[in-house]
């Protein structure tokens, strides 16, 4: 997970922030493999790919190799890099390697790297899966996710305002005019859902202040498009409430997270270890944010 430290000149406005959504998402995973150690112009063959598996040129500009039992595409540019660079985006692979490393030492990188390689493709693709799933539908007898559950709207025709939720049947009955627009009910379930949000996290909040020892001065929801939380070297944390889709562990882990800040204001190891004192399933919940893509949420 992709966590940003933003510092200012003013030690009382250094905010720490939990990014909305995992690097692995928000932007093209990538990572570095050393180059082969020789000088431009010599050859060094490896041995981890027989040579007549070295990757072919395809039509559609990439190369393809095959590594164990999977035929793999990928996209080379050579660079002045030092380093051999992997990096995963929509298009797939996408290899950038200096331009004295050979076409053999490049595809046995490939093999080195291939459980992260395949992992991140598998990954973009669950991705573009779920970005194909229809998008909630705003109507009566629609669902929407809610503290890690689903829930259905009822919308019931009247003049009188108003919206209530069943817990036994999990129904959020919501009161409207006929003639009501779309964007009327949209407006009135977001209310319903940050009055929700402020409510569970006034109350998960004191229990792990508790647990950490420590005291925040405010708290805040947030509507970023970009983080999950923030904590300030002040006290003072922001919580997006998109959070209420989730489910309660999800929200605990990210109020421990922020509230872990007070004690580690940095990612330290030191400071992963004050979040799993207090949180020991972090990695779990940490792993569950990440791989809620955006498209799952609803769009208001």
């Amino acid at each position: 997970m992709k966590l940003l430290r933003h510092t200012s000149p003013d030690p009382q406005q250094l905010a720490l922030q939990l990014d909305f959504f995992s690097s692995d998402f928000s932007s093209q995973p990538k990572i570095d493999h050393p180059a082969p150690k020789h000088s431009p112009g010599s050859s060094l063959p490896l041995s981890a790919l027989p040579s007549n598996d070295v990757a072919k040129p395809v039509p559609n500009g990439k190369r393809r190799v095959h590594v164990g039992e999977h035929t793999l595409d990928y996209t080379l540019v050579r660079s002045k890099r030092r380093s051999i660079g992997f990096m995963i985006d929509d298009d797939g692979l996408r290899i950038t390697a200096p331009k004295w490393v050979t076409l053999t030492e490049i595809e046995n990188a490939i093999c080195e790297k291939q459980r992260w390689i395949f992992t991140k493709l598998n990954e973009r693709r669950e991705r573009s899966a779920r970005r194909l799933q229809p998008q909630m539908e705003w109507r009566d007898g629609g669902t929407l996710p809610y503290l890690g559950n689903e829930i259905t709207l009822r919308i019931l025709a009247t003049q009188s305002a108003g919206i209530l939720y069943d817990a036994a049947t999990k129904e959020l009955t919501v009161c409207l005019p006929s003639d009501a627009a779309e964007q009327q009910l949209k407006d009135r379930v977001q209310g319903w859902l940050q009055l929700e949000a402020k409510r569970i996290f006034a109350e998960r909040l004191p229990i792990y202040a508790e647990k950490l020892g420590v005291s925040y001065q405010s708290f805040a929801l947030s509507s970023a498009m970009t983080q999950w939380g923030s904590c300030t070297a002040d006290g003072k944390i922001r919580l997006n409430w998109r959070l209420i889709h989730f489910a309660l562990p999800l929200i605990d882990y990210v109020i421990a997270h922020e509230l872990s800040h007070l004690r580690e204001m940095n990612h330290s190891p030191q400071f992963w270890a004050t979040v799993q004192s207090v949180f020991p399933e972090f990695a779990a919940a940490k792993k569950a944010l990440r791989d809620h893509a955006p498209e799952t949420l609803p769009i208001f």
